[in-house]
């Protein structure tokens, strides 16, 4: 909801990426994906910078929130999911439900076996210490993971913390 922190943190975040001229793509919809559109909106400085929302069709709709500039729908959550990573050079994963750990795991699954080019896969704030210890601890040690696969995540504090990743990411993909 506006004014909690982590909806504060995301608008932030959003704002930043804003005033560097870089897009976003959330799933469009409330909470802190409309924290991550309004941001956006607050932070550019022109009108060639766009956040856009990648909807899903869904049993209880969810409204497009207002800042979105603009909006693809799909029907199926693979689809969406290709369209994110097409279009993204880092991922930021805030805290969510279900669908924002089908799109951490399958966004991870993606760069981990080189389907997509290999981009930052960062995970926003210490809610996410417990999972990465258990993949440390059970997948990790069981040899059904790597560790390189573990170093392809990379957990940062804060929105300064996201920053730095993402302008070292800006940079890479701008001298290409």
């Amino acid at each position: 909801k506006e004014g909690d922190l982590r909806y504060r943190q995301i608008r932030n975040l959003a704002e930043k990426l804003g005033e560097r001229g870089v897009d976003i793509v959330t799933g469009g919809g409330p909470g802190l994906m409309k924290a991550a559109s309004e941001g956006h909106k607050l932070g550019r400085s022109d009108n060639k910078t766009r956040t856009i929302g990648l909807s899903i069709n869904l049993p209880h709709e969810q409204k497009t929130n207002k800042y979105v500039d603009f909006e693809k729908k799909f029907k199926r959550f693979s689809a969406r999911l290709e369209n994110f990573m097409l279009l993204s050079d880092a991922i930021v994963v805030a805290p969510g439900g279900v669908g924002t750990l089908l799109e951490f795991f399958y966004s991870w699954q993606l760069v981990q076996t080189r389907k997509v080019k290999t981009i930052p896969i960062i995970l926003l704030g210490q809610q996410w210490r417990g999972m990465l210890n258990w993949l440390r601890e059970f997948p990790l040690r069981n040899k059904m993971i790597d560790k390189g696969d573990i170093n392809l995540i990379q957990l940062v504090k804060n929105v300064e913390e996201a920053m730095k990743v993402i302008d070292k990411t800006s940079k890479k993909h701008r001298k290409k």
